[in-house]
């Protein structure tokens, strides 16, 4: 029996601005926790922001033999790869039928995720009706544009973890991306959480669930199987 669907958002912007670097989604936040719910049994979908091909940053993707292993998995799974080659747009999805929306990172993030009103709506909408919001690393930057029912910052007062500015700073970025994601959600009123930079560190409050980087993946995918389980 197929459990409750859940949806993932991924970004569409595929180099850092003002450079000819290429980014997009880091794999490993979108493989691990598709893996997760997959595997438990969960009907999942993808969309990203504009929909089509998604970026995937090239540094995220080594040749075969050379990755995490729900990379590896996720590589040689052809279905799996057909559908980041044709998403669909987020305004042109219905996240009213998810139980849990899941927003993977990787710096492609930081342009398009907080500046998308369909992604801000669907948050906003998800986490009003005790939907699962999920996001990890540079996947938080999606929670920036979102605003609860009394036009206040849906992450305001709440526990919330993200990639931090130091370890923004360890990849030397910091001069590259819009925003240091840490300071904005803490500007945003959220009681930021983390700990040690690379290393796995996630955190729930209520049906909000965040992870500080990559290796938070499936601490994140973890917590929300818990919040889908008990609902």
């Amino acid at each position: 029996m197929t459990k409750s669907p859940i949806l993932f958002v991924v970004t569409s912007h595929a180099i850092i601005d003002g450079t000819n670097k290429k980014t997009g989604l880091w794999l490993e936040e979108l493989s691990t926790p598709y893996y997760v719910f997959h595997d438990a049994g969960h009907q999942i979908d993808i969309a990203s922001i504009k929909g089509g091909s998604i970026p995937i940053d090239p540094a995220s993707q080594k040749p075969i033999g050379q990755n995490p292993p729900s990379v590896e998995r996720f590589l040689k799974d052809q279905d799996v790869m057909k559908l980041l080659k044709n998403t669909p747009a987020i305004s042109a999805v219905d996240a009213k039928k998810y139980a849990a929306v899941f927003l993977p990172g990787g710096h492609g993030t930081m342009w398009d995720l907080p500046t998308s009103s369909d992604l801000a709506h669907i948050v906003s909408a998800s986490l009003a009706n005790g939907k699962v919001v999920a996001a990890v690393c540079h996947g938080s930057a999606g929670l920036v544009g979102a605003q609860n029912k009394n036009g206040q910052p849906v992450v305001k007062g709440r526990k919330v973890s993200a990639f931090t500015d130091s370890e923004e700073e360890a990849v030397g970025l910091t001069k590259q991306v819009p925003f240091l994601l840490e300071s904005k959600l803490r500007e945003l009123g959220a009681n930021i959480q983390k700990g040690a930079n690379f290393k796995p560190f996630a955190v729930a409050d209520g049906n909000l669930v965040t992870g500080q980087n990559p290796d938070s993946s499936e601490k994140v995918a973890q917590l929300v199987l818990q919040r889908l389980q008990s609902a």
